[in-house]
């Protein structure tokens, strides 16, 4: 077997100084790298940090702040001859391809650091320093090694600034889920929504706790034991409260009318039931009452068979 490079795609190629792989390859987060490899790319070229920060994704915040590792490092000499080398050329984001970029972008595996890197990080940035410190201080307690590489990892891996990092900390606690595992969880799920602001945090905590009331008021109707609602069960709960505004007397009424002809609480048969009562305006429990009568409606209706197939439960 042989093998041969298309050398379509060589043929246009740049240099990458042997310190990036020697010296920084395990202590660069994946920001550090995206943005030196573009700056390589075009270097000699005009091209602002508003650029590169919407062609990597990133906010120009994280830009500036991958900018001061490598001059903390002395690839760059300052933040100005960095800037010096990709200044406005609206051309130039016209030429960009962003197929690459989107290759460099899946190279960027979440993964947490080793404990020298995170000791290398909190002695050269201040902001990483005091995302330490502040942490300790919202968990009330000594945050360990496995912790530390998890908030260094939400900055540099997830890209969220220090300041919405502190956010979710404060949340995490606000609802008694301070544990690494959700706030790693929720973590992740900012850094794809590039939750990036504070203002977009505050946003995204208004809707988190919005779902979290509205799942809430559904597992106390149902008489059910307090827990955390799988994903669909808190879908279902925030559509059926802060959606289309059903009483609790209807979804208690939808639960009973389940758990009486099937015998057991099925959610999408609940929902087929408010879904209905929703889409014929339905909104009080004299109405399903009224409206039962008068159809002789019975939830055993030709969908029997497909739930009981499905058999979803909570």
């Amino acid at each position: 077997m042989s093998f041969s490079i298309n050398l379509g795609k060589w043929n246009q190629i740049f240099a990458v100084p042997c310190a990036l792989v020697d010296e920084h390859i395990k202590l660069a987060g994946s920001a550090q790298i995206k943005v030196l490899l573009f700056l390589l790319r075009y270097a000699g070229q005009d091209v602002s940090i508003e650029q590169i920060a919407k062609s990597l994704s990133m906010s120009t915040v994280d830009v500036k702040d991958a900018m001061q590792y490598w001059i903390e490092t002395n690839l760059i000499n300052d933040i100005s001859n960095a800037v010096s080398l990709i200044k406005n050329n609206d051309s130039l984001i016209k030429k960009l391809d962003y197929d690459k970029v989107d290759n460099l972008r899946s190279l960027n595996k979440r993964q947490r650091p080793d404990p020298s890197f995170v000791a290398q990080r909190i002695t050269d940035s201040e902001d990483i320093k005091f995302l330490m410190q502040e942490a300790q201080i919202i968990l009330s307690r000594p945050i360990s090694n496995a912790d530390s590489a998890a908030l260094v990892m939400f900055h540099d891996n997830d890209g969220l600034p220090v300041d919405v990092i502190l956010m979710l900390l404060q949340y995490a606690v606000s609802i008694g889920k301070a544990h690494m595992s959700y706030i790693d969880k929720v973590a992740r799920s900012w850094g794809k929504e590039e939750i990036d602001t504070v203002e977009k945090a505050e946003n995204k905590i208004r809707l988190l706790e919005s779902k979290r009331q509205a799942w809430s008021i559904v597992e106390k109707t149902f008489g059910m034991e307090r827990r955390s609602p799988t994903t669909k069960e808190s879908e279902m709960a925030d559509k059926w409260i802060n959606s289309w505004k059903i009483s609790t007397d209807l979804i208690k009424e939808a639960y009973d009318r389940c758990v009486d002809n099937k015998g057991k609480y099925i959610l999408n048969y609940i929902d087929s039931i408010i879904k209905r009562w929703h889409e014929e305006g339905i909104k009080t429990l004299q109405q399903a009452n009224e409206e039962k009568k008068k159809s002789h409606f019975s939830p055993s209706y030709n969908i029997n068979e497909y739930y009981d197939s499905m058999d979803i439960f909570a």
